[in-house]
């Protein structure tokens, strides 16, 4: 069993094959789909996809950092009010991102700490964006931390300090397809960090893992991202699946509680 921790299976690049695609994931030992809030314009479709797959599609509600803007309070409003409706599994993604454009950072800053706190208020997880920005997020969190802050850095690229330095915080680090990638060296960083804090995730659809890169990414892909984390760790593939999916749960709770 593996859990895909991260995945927008919601967006249009899935609406010619989006029912096949899950098939696929499911056929492939992928038996959960976190899905990651990206703006107010992607919440309905991430709602449609969760209830037409119950307990297997879990949403998250958050703003992402790319997406925050001069009006990024009155979308952060929209989604507080869909806080107040209903229940969500975490915050996400939120985060700062620093390779697109630097023109919002301290507004990303802000965001990243307002929706920090909702998750902290609510009990919940958070899910952060840290392209570019590992040391500016654990920094902002180390200044304002709260009890109650735990969750996952998604799509970790960072180094063997920064890594020891979330885990110090207690947060997870979500293991996706750039560790696949030849010269991108998380094969020696995650060599030296103990399996029980990371997850697995895609990004679905972006980063594909080798041998797919450059396509178009997809939940069925997680085996692949598990053998070569297998390989860096030098356990079976079946020692990846069963830890990853039981740090997941510590996360998000069981899937059987998810919903």
């Amino acid at each position: 069993m593996f859990i895909d921790t991260h995945t927008h299976l919601y967006v249009k690049a899935f609406d010619s094959d989006r029912e096949a695609m899950l098939a696929r994931a499911l056929a492939a030992g992928v038996d959960a789909f976190y899905l990651p809030n990206i703006d107010v314009g992607s919440i309905d479709s991430m709602l449609a996809l969760e209830e037409a797959h119950p307990g297997v599609c879990f949403a998250m509600m958050g703003l992402h950092p790319c997406s925050v803007k001069e009006d990024y309070e009155a979308a952060l409003a929209t989604m507080e009010g869909w806080l107040a409706k209903r229940r969500f599994v975490a915050i996400g993604e939120i985060g700062i991102d620093l390779y697109w454009d630097k023109t919002f950072v301290a507004q990303q800053q802000e965001a990243f700490l307002i929706q920090a706190g909702w998750a902290v208020d609510r009990g919940l997880p958070f899910v952060i964006h840290s392209r570019e920005s590992i040391d500016m997020i654990i920094e902002l969190m180390q200044k304002n931390w709260k009890s109650g802050m735990r969750g996952i850095f998604h799509c970790f690229t960072g180094t063997t300090e920064q890594a020891q330095a979330i885990i110090e915080m207690g947060f997870y680090l979500g293991i996706g397809g750039v560790l696949t990638f030849k010269n991108a060296g998380m094969d020696k960083v995650l060599k030296e960090i103990p399996l029980d804090h990371m997850v697995l995730e895609t990004d679905a659809p972006y980063l594909a893992p080798v041998p797919n890169r450059g396509k178009r990414n997809e939940s069925s892909y997680i085996p692949l991202i598990a053998n070569k984390l297998a390989e860096v760790k030098e356990c079976s593939l079946e020692e990846i699946g069963r830890v990853t999916t039981i740090n997941s749960e510590k996360i998000f709770g069981s899937t059987n509680q998810s919903t």
